[in-house]
């Protein structure tokens, strides 16, 4: 197993690590080291959460040994069970801090603990869970709720004549067992030892978290007081790491506000009611007077006034609703004498009347569930805090009643109070003194919202790349339709039967290129069901509708609104997939569904996956919009005190979409072997500002098409070339040993959770199969290094052979302009093409003859018209204007950018380490295999005229528009406000092409020496592909 030493902590990682691992595991180490808190973004596929427990344990492991075997004191658990002395008995035995990782769902955690096995790290664990999952009681299991509670309680008195005898044998079997925890175990676990050897699964799992290094909570455990209050941990310095953390401020938010309408309260009303009743026959059958009815009649009149008071609410609009700020709530309840001072006793009063309720229930074998339970959680909330009240709203809504709620045709009436600062849960944390807060998931992007919504400070951040190669992923905006009509999902054209009838010939198309699974998005429900319902009734021209064309390549599955049918519409899509009488399936959700939320749709179950618009939350939905003036008015004050960016509800609005439009995309392309396409069917998504709030790892990738028909050819290209690169991770498994399957290159686990019954998962690599390592040891250095270390071909790059098919020769650099103006007539006839309008894209025979073409526009600027005859006649070495161009470069800044960079560039390699040295000869040795391709350095001249040369040759070279992104691009490497990998990735776009290999090749020369290695990786990439694609067009091939 590798060890990497990383900021001086030695981290045993399973797997030869990517880059981008090696960068993720130093952020969250900075993190722990320096006490700060991090906001920490990679792609699902990247190894994410093996990484960070990978990382974060072995910081843990340097502080001292783990708590496992004899290092655990049993005391601590057997001992006095309060709070204080608990934390006495910690600081005398246990001084290092404790990590507690926190995801959504326990499904989530089960794929965390899994991970957890494969490192080699044994801190002593436990998972935390509800009695629900955990009871293994005969009739207490049955129960739900807080009736499942209180039996649990009642049982588990000593003196009682059915004492729970799991129970009893807690004790002692964590007595005898000292050891359980110091394997990696699940909630599945627990309740197999609970049945085996007879212990309680809760109860073990209540007293073990007591001692463990590492502590596995759903996100309510650390959010809810309630549940945070019961955590018997020594909070000062610990670690809090919230995995998949995207929706984690609205969870926040959500905790901490509440919703009352008005069928809760009449039932609430009613269960007070009925205590009456139940506590006056208790006192006449019997000599029980523990139940005093008279209190169960102020809780009613309470809940009677309560009703009266929302139901006199003055609502003058029922859009807008009644709003008012957040204090207002109590001074409503204080009308109804409910106060600080008097809720505590309000509260115990309802407690008693739940288990009234409850004891009914099982008496008389009903099956009801206690609402009275809602009114007490409410107060809690309302008196938790009264400081806070400013960063609330009290709304009251009036709806038309449903039939659900027993209130159809009637006014329904809605007492909202909602919280708009989610950090305020956060900031507890720093009153507890914990030592870092991780957030992290595939996708947090825009970081800078995410941060200044939970109003914590995070110093460490990180959006990583991805471990594909480029000709992995297609990522493109396509503007318009077949027939030229733009897509545009904004309320101004989604109802047009123009854009629906457009949108559906689009997707028609992309059914029958893209092969097995496809993913559409739609930004509502609303629209969802408009364009199918369109779709289904709208006839073509041969009188089959959009959609029986969809349903002959693709069959299609909806996403339903109701959560209880979504698991059968997954096994219906697994079923279509498998159906070989079509080429694949068709899944129509809704982005912020069930479907975009934590599935994994990797290899055949999602080759492709469609955006239909921007999923705007709705405009008029007073949450929203009470959000968004909350966020102005904030903002507002704030830049009065102090000039500082900040977020402002219009930001806010539209970082959400983006944020879920991030969560959509991010299903497809789940591993390291798996390939994709996304496609924005949006003309917004053109626009820089949307672009540049996807995810990073994407953002390089996108291009934009101003032609439906350059789509329908680069799309199918794609996916020829992706299946002539070969099968995926289902089918690269080649070997089999004693039944176990194994691959020819090591897989690395991908974070993804997910339907295990019905989604492909990870396939186990036997112990026994020859592996091919593959790494770049960039920031950590090998405790032991391998002889072989120079010979390591880096993992997330693509990889490079002495094949001579795949190495660059700059020996036809000559002929490269004797044969531009045969390419260029190729790109004429393109052109003219181009210009016919087209409904079906997808004939055979206008593929094959568009096959060798490159018609990809960049997004920054449409396709420029080139005169053949000015381009040859343009030869690199050109000087005409040479002394106005200079003028324009030095204006720009970029004579003194590309002097200072090539200065640099021969500075450091002169003075590099030995570290970045053996680095870069590694990479250089495989690029450069053959003589060929090695060339020789710039010869010693005066820099800054070899600078003005090259600048001229680029203005030649480039368009107008592309000219202008490269000045950019060399603004934004002089002023560092972007990632060098980043600026470097895109100006090998730019020099990409035939022409301008010359371009591409000397660029090199004017960059640090350190960064070598990465624009080879960028130029092999662009490089490669280009000259072959020339070579086989002038016959070299």
């Amino acid at each position: 197993m590798p060890t990497y030493s990383i900021r001086g902590i030695d981290v045993d990682f399973p797997f030869e690590a990517y880059d981008c691992q090696l960068v993720y595991m130093e952020k969250v180490i900075q993190s722990l080291q320096q006490r700060s808190n991090a906001l920490l973004e990679s792609p699902t596929g990247t190894g994410k959460t093996l990484c960070l427990l990978c990382a974060t344990l072995a910081w843990r492991k340097s502080l001292g040994v783990f708590s496992t075997g004899p290092n655990v004191k049993m005391s601590q658990i057997n001992g006095d069970k309060s709070g204080a002395s608990l934390s006495q008995s910690q600081s005398q035995t246990k001084d290092h801090p404790t990590i507690i990782y926190a995801s959504r769902t326990h499904s989530q955690i089960r794929q965390v603990i899994q991970e957890l096995k494969r490192s080699s790290y044994r801190p002593k664990m436990v998972v935390l869970g509800s009695r629900e999952q955990l009871c293994i009681h005969d009739e207490v299991s049955s129960l739900h709720g807080k009736a499942q509670t209180n039996a649990c309680h009642f049982l588990c008195r000593k003196r009682t004549k059915r004492y729970c005898k799991h129970y009893s044998r807690t004790a002692d079997y964590l007595k005898n067992n000292s050891h359980l925890g110091d394997e990696p175990i699940d909630i599945e676990d627990l309740v197999n030892t609970g049945r085996k050897s007879g212990p309680c699964p809760y109860y073990l799992s209540r007293d073990l978290h007591k001692v463990v290094d590492i502590l596995f909570v759903p996100y309510n455990y650390l959010i809810d007081r309630g549940f945070r209050k019961s955590l018997q941990i020594n909070w000062k310095n610990s670690i809090l790491i919230f995995d998949e953390a995207h929706n984690l401020e609205s969870i926040c938010a959500d905790a901490a506000s509440f919703d009352l309408p008005s069928w809760l309260l009449t039932a609430c009303i009613s269960e007070a009611k009925n205590c009456i009743d139940l506590s006056v026959q208790r006192r006449d059958e019997s000599t029980d007077k523990s139940k005093n009815p008279d209190n169960f009649a102020i809780l009613r009149a309470l809940l009677l006034k309560l009703e009266k008071r929302i139901s006199e609410v003055p609502i003058q609009s029922k859009e807008l609703g009644y709003t008012k700020p957040g204090a207002y709530i109590y001074e409503l309840l204080a009308d109804l004498n409910i106060t600080h001072d008097t809720v505590p006793m309000i509260i115990n009063i309802i407690e008693e009347a739940t288990l009234l309720i409850e004891e009914d229930n099982q008496q008389n074998a009903k099956r009801n569930v206690c609402r009275l339970e809602s009114i007490s959680d409410i107060l809690n909330t309302i008196f938790r805090d009264i400081s806070n009240a400013k960063s609330y709203r009290v709304h009251v809504q009036e709806v038309q009643g449903s039939a659900t709620d027993g209130l159809k045709g009637k006014s329904s009436r809605t007492l909202s109070w909602w919280c708009f600062h989610p950090g305020i849960a956060m900031e507890e944390f720093s009153k507890l003194d914990v030592g870092s807060i991780i957030l992290t998931s595939g996708t947090l992007s825009p970081l800078e919202s995410f941060a200044q919504e939970l109003k914590i400070e995070f110093p460490v951040r990180l959006e990583n790349p991805h471990v594909i190669t480029p000709n992995q992923i297609w990522a493109g905006v396509v503007p318009a339709g077949p027939s030229g009509c733009s897509f545009n999902s904004s309320y101004r054209t989604r109802d047009s039967i123009e854009y629906k009838q457009e949108l559906g010939n689009a997707i028609v198309n992309f059914a029958r290129i893209v092969p097995d699974g496809l993913l559409v998005f739609f930004p509502s429900y609303y629209l969802l069901d408009q364009c199918i319902g369109c779709w289904k009734n709208m006839s073509h021209a041969n009188s089959t509708t959009i959609w029986e064309r969809i349903s002959k390549h693709k069959k299609p599955v909806v996403e339903p609104r109701q959560s209880s049918l979504f698991l059968s519409s997954i096994e219906d899509y697994m079923a279509k997939l498998k159906d070989t009488s079509a080429s694949g399936a068709i899944f129509f959700a809704v982005c912020r569904g069930k479907v975009s939320e934590g599935l994994d749709f990797a290899d055949h179950a999602g080759r492709a996956v469609i955006v239909t618009g921007m999923p705007f939350a709705t405009w008029t939905d007073p949450k929203v919009r009470l959000k968004r003036e909350y966020l102005d008015e904030q903002a507002h004050s704030q830049r009065q005190v102090c000039k500082v960016q900040v977020l402002t509800g219009e930001d806010w609005y539209n970082q959400q979409a983006s944020r879920a439009v991030n969560q959509a995309v991010g299903r497809v392309i789940r591993h390291r072997h798996d390939y994709g396409a996304i496609i924005f069917l949006d003309e917004r998504f053109a626009q820089p500002n949307r672009q540049s709030q996807i995810s990073l790892w994407i953002r390089p990738h996108i291009k934009c098409y101003s032609k439906f028909g350059d789509v329908v050819f680069t799309l199918t290209r794609f996916f020829r070339d992706g299946e002539a690169r070969g099968p995926t991770k289902l089918n690269l498994l080649t070997t089999e040993k004693q039944g176990k399957i194994c691959e020819s290159e090591i897989q690395q686990p991908s974070d993804k959770f997910y339907f295990d019954k019905f989604l492909p998962g990870n396939t186990q690599v036997s112990q026994g199969c020859p592996v091919k390592l593959s790494s770049s040891i960039t920031e950590a250095r090998r405790e032991k290094v391998s002889s072989l270390v120079g010979e390591i071909v880096p993992a997330n790059r693509s990889s490079v052979t002495c094949c001579k098919d795949q190495s660059v020769s700059w020996k036809c650099s000559n002929n490269l302009l004797g044969n531009e103006k045969k390419l260029l007539s190729l790109k004429r006839e393109s052109m003219q093409y181009q210009d016919r309008k087209v409904i079906d894209l997808t004939d055979e025979s206008i593929l094959n003859e568009k096959r060798s073409e490159e018609l990809i526009t960049p997004c920054s600027a449409k396709k420029s018209k080139v005169s053949a005859e000015h381009d040859a006649a343009q030869h690199i070495n050109n000087s005409i204007e040479h002394s106005s161009l200079t003028k324009d470069f030095e204006s720009h800044g970029l004579l003194s950018t590309i002097s200072s960079m090539r200065s640099e560039s021969s500075h450091r390699s002169k003075s590099s380490d030995r570290e970045t040295t053996q680095n870069a000869q590694a990479g250089s040795k495989l690029l450069h295999k053959d003589n060929s391709v090695t060339s020789s350095p710039v010869p010693s001249g005066d820099e800054e005229m070899r600078g003005s040369q090259f600048l001229v040759q680029v203005k030649e070279k480039l368009s107008a528009l592309e000219y202008k992104e490269f000045v950019n691009l060399m603004k934004a490497l002089k002023s560092k406000a972007m990632n060098i990998s980043e600026v470097l990735q895109s100006i090998a776009r730019l020099f990409s092409g035939p022409e301008r290999l010359p371009l591409l090749k000397r660029f090199k020369y004017f960059i640090p020496a350190k960064y070598h290695s990465m624009y080879e990786h960028y130029f092999q990439t662009n490089g490669s592909s280009q000259s072959e694609m020339h070579n086989k067009k002038a016959g070299f091939s």
